[in-house]
């Protein structure tokens, strides 16, 4: 039995992460089950799993959720302080990080710094953070075991393999709803287009971010902590279909593909049974389904994400920051359609060019560039907003 704490359980991961607990009661425990503010759902789920606590960080939900759950033993907490110290409860084995964006860092590390091994779905605490949160979990000897479909599948081409004998990774993107359009089709899509994953049900914010190719950006950062590897070991190539999540070349030039149909269950499944495997009744994968799979360069001119986000991990420091902060903005300005969908670039490259470079930041620089960084993109979002309404 493993004992687990869910950070964002109301959200596409957290859901499905609750889905596999129910096929596997035997097998996993739920202990914490944590919402930013669906209350509604949060009950829900408390009252069919019944965890030790549970934690509701809009404040104003709070006597919503304390009145729902005063029948049963369960403890509520509120505000994000709270995040980061449930995870510390000694009752736990293992933290599921699937919050959005920056939020998931500092309760990251409370869980490392408390010694608990990490499925990590949220790739922004290595995008902001990587080189930090690795050493500290090598400090604290907690394994970090990747939930991304892409670095599930690297993780598991690696196993009983030497990192000395990788010569390259390819992390494989679907292409979006928007694979071989070109700008001016971009420049008028909508929202509702822009939400229209081919292949994935996923949040809003991680569906913009695969549709702008900024996810794939994200996890090429992300890739770089996980697996130690130099930027140049890490390749994006275009796969439609999404049965290839990854692949390994090694340095005989021999290749390790993980495949399987595009469900986050699996993933999910093997960071929490890892390193064992458990049994399911999910749909299985058919060759004869798939007669056919493709693949292609992605457009790094056209989608120009995915090109800053290299140019952010090059450049190092504190930029892959800043380059997170602003698509956060961007992203939740495209939501509320205040800009453009190709717009979002822009934002994001002249808040780079706005920050100043910090070489070797501290964990309290990024939480400082974090904020100085949103509020630059906030300014630029709010410039845009008004030609946007008047183009609209």
């Amino acid at each position: 039995m493993k004992r687990i704490a869910i950070l964002g359980a109301t959200g596409s991961i957290g859901t499905q992460a609750l889905e596999v607990a129910r096929e596997r009661p035997d097998f996993v425990k739920i202990e914490v089950l944590t919402a930013a503010c669906n209350a509604d759902l949060l009950i829900s789920q408390a009252l069919e799993f019944l965890p030790k606590t549970v934690v509701i960080t809009d404040e104003s939900k709070y006597p919503l959720v304390k009145k729902a759950l005063a029948a049963t033993s369960i403890e509520v907490l509120t505000g994000s302080e709270a995040l980061n110290e449930v995870v510390k409860s000694t009752s736990i084995d293992m933290v599921l990080t699937a919050l959005v964006g920056f939020a998931g860092l500092r309760p990251t590390v409370a869980a490392i710094e408390a010694g608990k091994d990490i499925a990590l779905a949220n790739k922004e605490t290595l995008v902001v953070a990587g080189e930090h949160i690795m050493a500290l979990a090598k400090q604290h000897h907690v394994k970090i075991i990747p939930v991304d479909s892409e670095h599930s599948a690297i993780f598991q081409c690696l196993a009983g393999e030497s990192l000395d004998s990788v010569e390259k990774i390819y992390l494989t993107a679907s292409g979006g709803p928007f694979r071989g359009r070109n700008k001016d089709f971009l420049a008028h899509i909508t929202k509702k287009e822009a939400l229209k994953h081919p292949n994935w049900v996923m949040g809003q914010k991680i569906t913009i971010d695969s549709a702008s190719l900024m996810n794939k950006g994200l996890e090429v950062i992300e890739a770089k902590w996980l697996f130690n590897l130099s930027i140049e070991q890490i390749e994006v190539v275009v796969h439609p279909q999404s049965i290839v999540h990854s692949l390994v070349q090694f340095k005989d030039g021999s290749l390790k593909a993980q495949l399987g149909l595009p469900d986050m269950k699996l993933p999910i499944q093997y960071a929490l049974s890892y390193p064992g495997r458990l049994v399911n009744s999910f749909r299985r994968f058919r060759f004869i389904d798939y007669p056919q799979l493709s693949f292609e360069q992605p457009d790094l001119e056209t989608f120009a994400n995915l090109r800053l986000a290299y140019s952010a991990i090059k450049e190092g420091g504190n930029m892959p920051c800043v380059l997170n902060a602003a698509n956060e903005i961007a992203v939740a300005a495209f939501l509320n359609e205040e800009i453009g969908f190709l717009e979002m670039s822009v934002i994001i490259e002249e808040t780079m060019q706005a920050i100043p470079f910090i070489l070797s930041p501290s964990l309290s620089d990024y939480v400082s560039m974090d904020e100085e960084a949103r509020r630059v993109a906030k300014e630029l979002v709010t410039k845009r907003k008004k030609v946007y309404q008047i183009e609209k």
